[in-house]
């Protein structure tokens, strides 16, 4: 009986998930019907995006302890009615893009309050044996939304129009909302512990080395979530199948979560030196997406943007993992650290990957990505090898 409500909170924290990362992904893979309602540089769209992970760094440590405070599932069942309430409002006032801007900042805030609430969650009712896993399909929900995103391009926006995407988008959000669960009694008990006793210290060096990495790693990722569909029709494919390629790249980033958390189960060992490989793998795929982008080689950009997005951004779930692991006593506290660094890497990103764009072309903003990912998987390896020195948690 536990194991089927497990799993029915592990489903609706998957879905909360996806709907508050919802809002940046489908602004990027509409962005080229958007233009067709008012003016949207490319620019503008990074800059809009931008504000979304803003949003997310201002809020990213303060939604850490508020979710210890008052439990992950209490949060979790208002954060989707706060996104329905914002995707509606996008579809029904958004005449420039400065109003898109204006309404992803809360959005943002919106996505790290469901993400430290479900990493308590997660961390308070998981089995430690099956952790990578859970971890693994609960950040496959990231690109989920990139895949609802492409998916959105051909059965909606070209179709009966962007702005309903959104609407559809807003009535998700409420369904998941109603579907989430009542807190339980363990959560009641870990508020009140909470509550009750002193915060425990977190080891700091490693944790900000882990949000460096992080923050470079999203710094890459942003720009398939920001500038992958307009990449590839610049490239010369058809809208319909730059929106089928975003999908195709968010279904590989979900496959490669899930089995990379299988898999940290299976060894029973610490996943960052794996988080590092998979960041250097997808520096090779942003390299070929460059390289494709620059010959004009559609083959080759559809290959670099599976590999940029499965390699290069499937080691999420692995990362929050290993970060919950070796800080037990103040999860949500600790993953808002690293979360911070990820925000303000998600920030910059679409930033500098669109004044890279704008400049030199969409084949150089991938090369950047990819040195941006080399760097990541850098930091990563350094804050992992602290972790295992200081014996903060598992052996990386």
């Amino acid at each position: 009986m536990k194991s089927r409500v497990l799993n029915r909170e592990l489903a609706v924290s998957v879905f909360a998930t996806s709907m508050a990362s919802l809002p940046a992904f489908l602004v990027g893979a509409l962005a080229v019907q958007i233009r067709q309602s008012f003016p949207l540089s490319t620019a503008e769209l990074g800059a809009a995006v931008t504000c979304y992970y803003l949003g997310a760094a201002v809020w990213a440590v303060p939604s850490g302890k508020v979710a210890e405070y008052f439990g992950g599932i209490r949060v979790l069942r208002l954060t989707p009615l706060i996104g329905a309430a914002l995707l509606l409002a996008i579809a029904g006032f958004a005449s420039s893009w400065w109003l898109v801007t204006l309404l992803l900042f809360p959005a943002g805030m919106v996505s790290s309050a469901t993400a430290t609430a479900t990493n308590l969650f997660l961390a308070v009712r998981g089995r430690p044996d099956r952790q990578g896993t859970v971890f693994g399909i609960k950040q496959a929900a990231v690109p989920l939304a990139t895949l609802l995103g492409g998916v959105a391009v051909p059965t909606v926006a070209l179709t009966v129009g962007w702005r309903y995407a959104f609407v559809l988008a807003a009535l998700a959000s409420i369904v998941t909302a109603i579907a989430i669960p009542r807190p339980r009694s363990d959560f009641t008990t870990y508020r009140q512990r909470a509550r009750s006793s002193a915060s425990p210290q977190l080891d700091r060096l490693p944790l900000a080395l882990l949000a460096t990495g992080l923050g470079l790693g999203m710094l890459a990722a942003s720009g398939i979530a920001a500038f992958l569909v307009s990449s590839a029709v610049a490239g010369g494919l058809a809208r319909s199948s730059a929106g089928l390629l975003a999908a195709g790249a968010g279904a590989v980033t979900v496959a490669v979560r899930i089995l990379a958390g299988a898999r940290a189960d299976r060894s029973g060992k610490g996943s960052l030196p794996t988080v590092a490989a998979m960041m250097l793998a997808g520096a090779g795929g942003f390299l070929v997406l460059g390289a494709g982008q620059i010959a004009g080689a559609g083959l080759l950009v559809a290959m670099g943007a599976l590999a940029a997005s499965g390699l290069g951004w499937g080691w999420n779930g692995l990362l929050n993992y290993a970060v919950v692991d070796a800080y037990r006593k103040a999860p949500a506290r600790a993953t808002g650290v690293t979360q911070l660094g990820g925000r303000l890497g998600g920030m910059v990103g679409p930033i500098l990957l669109g004044l890279v764009i704008s400049h030199l072309g969409y084949g150089y903003g991938w090369i950047t990505a990819a040195i941006a990912a080399t760097l990541a998987a850098a930091a990563t390896l350094a804050g992992s090898r602290l972790l295992e020195r200081a014996g903060s948690g598992k052996p990386a």
